[in-house]
């Protein structure tokens, strides 16, 4: 069987607020869908977090590599994609582009052999999970409406991420840490997310620190994006002495970028993103390259429905795994299948085990968030 069509969907209308100081549209496109269909007819979906034009730049670049090649080798497939445009890509738009394409040849894979993703990927530890919802802070009285939203809808663990947290005063931001405990109370988990990947972050290594002991004084769970994502010094003295565990790696792209934060322990929890570091490919390799290192892997995903997909079915796979990250609200997580996800009375999402990732796609939606842009590459 051969790859016979690659059609890329760009994505608008439901584009959630990312926390940046510019703000956000609703008709931003940040994420762009792919489906790879084989020669059989088979098809495959895929995701990346990158803009239709950057994706198509790389498709462009990666089709005469790609046409034709077989549609049920995944890993080899994209490696060689990733060994080609060596100079062209290593990271960036390229690497984001093959990422969508390696989850979208796994769930083709998966619907050819008639079996979930999980499985092929070596077999199923568990077969749920739990999510947390995660959000955006916002001023004290928003904050717990939303808090209150989130809970509401099921979920026993939430993350806050990113404004107006770390961008005032230390004061403030324990009165948000305490306005959220105070809402949700103590049974449901609470992660925090400074958002230290933003441009000009103007925090350091005491600053993060003195928060991790603010944090822990309200049972965090985890601290994340504390530092700027390239401070690994930062982060392993960051690591070694704060009282919570530390997180980070979203903006990491290939296997190869998150050796050195395992190997120097430079975190507790490490967080790559199918949707931009190479795929369910590339992320299988980290998690079990944590496992050996003893650091438990969290998919990142503020992505799309086929982001949480692809993270379930990692999630399934990997010895140890305890969240997939499930951004909420958002369109493009909640509408682009034809069943929605659904919590059980756990605040668990079951992983599924029918073929490919699990879930059927509903064109008609996915149509109406690309506004008709469908660009078709044939073999």
């Amino acid at each position: 069987m051969s790859i016979a069509t690659l059609t890329v969907y760009p994505l608008y209308g439901g584009t959630v607020d990312g926390g940046w100081p510019q703000g956000h549209q609703l008709d931003e496109n940040l994420h762009t869908l792919i489906e790879v269909v084989a020669d059989d007819g088979t098809a495959g979906w895929g995701s990346c977090f990158t803009s239709g034009r950057l994706i198509q730049g790389a498709v462009d670049l990666m089709w005469p590599l790609l046409k034709g090649e077989s549609s049920v080798e995944p890993e080899r497939v994209t490696e060689c994609l990733r060994q080609a445009t060596f100079w062209q890509g290593r990271g960036g738009a390229v690497e984001h582009a093959i990422s969508g394409i390696d989850i979208a040849l796994w769930d083709l894979f998966g619907r050819v052999c008639k079996q979930p993703v999980s499985r092929l990927l070596g077999g199923n530890y568990r077969q749920k999970i739990k999510p947390y919802g995660s959000m955006l802070f916002d001023e004290p009285d928003q904050l717990a409406r939303s808090l209150e939203a989130v809970v509401g809808r099921g979920f026993k663990a939430i993350k806050m991420g990113w404004r107006p947290f770390g961008r005032r005063d230390r004061k403030f931001d324990e009165l948000l840490i305490r306005t959220a405990r105070k809402t949700v109370g103590p049974e449901i988990e609470l992660m925090v997310d400074a958002g230290g990947s933003e441009q000009f972050w103007p925090h350091g290594l005491n600053w993060a620190r003195e928060t991790a002991k603010m944090l822990s004084q309200y049972d965090i769970t985890w601290f994340e994006e504390a530092l700027p994502p390239d401070d690994i010094e930062g982060y392993i003295e960051l690591t070694r002495s704060s009282p919570v565990p530390i997180s980070t790696g979203e903006v990491l792209t290939r296997r190869q970028s998150f050796q050195p934060w395992l190997e120097r322990k430079a975190v507790d929890i490490i967080q790559p993103d199918c949707t931009k570091n190479g795929g369910i490919s590339e992320s299988r390799k980290i998690a079990w390259s944590a496992f050996d290192h003893n650091i438990l892997m969290v998919s990142h995903g503020w992505n799309t429905a086929l982001g949480v997909a692809a993270d379930l079915q990692l999630a399934a796979a990997q010895p140890v795994a305890k969240y997939i990250e499930y951004l909420t609200p958002c369109a493009y997580v909640e509408e682009l299948f034809t069943e929605p996800f659904r919590l059980d009375a756990e605040g668990q999402l079951l992983i599924p085990t029918t073929p490919g990732l699990g879930f059927q796609v509903d064109k008609q939606k996915v149509l109406k968030f690309s506004k008709g842009e469908a660009l078709v590459y044939r073999a």
